[in-house]
């Protein structure tokens, strides 16, 4: 699948716990489709951040210092990535 960011989209930032089960999706998403993603919009600020305890989020910025926030907490990595194709349109 691919996903190709733009518009007033500038920035996606993904938070996560390395070992919780609630940020199992998201770990299974990183290590499936970031890679792919990455491919596909090289030049795209797409931020992960670990830190033990946090519930999962994705943080979207806009043009205009817009931001929206997403909770992730136990998706599965294809609702992830449903997710992401959603800030992606």
């Amino acid at each position: 699948m691919v996903v190709r960011f733009g518009g007033a989209l500038r920035e996606i930032r993904i938070h996560l716990c390395q070992t919780s089960k609630q940020s199992q999706g998201v770990r299974d998403f990183i290590q499936k489709q970031y890679v792919n993603i990455k491919k596909e919009n090289p030049n795209f600020p797409i931020l992960i951040r670990e830190c033990s305890g946090i519930q999962p989020r994705l943080w979207a910025r806009y043009a205009k210092g817009c931001e929206a926030s997403h909770s992730l907490c136990d998706l599965s990595e294809g609702q992830v990535l449903t997710v992401v194709q959603g800030l992606a349109r």
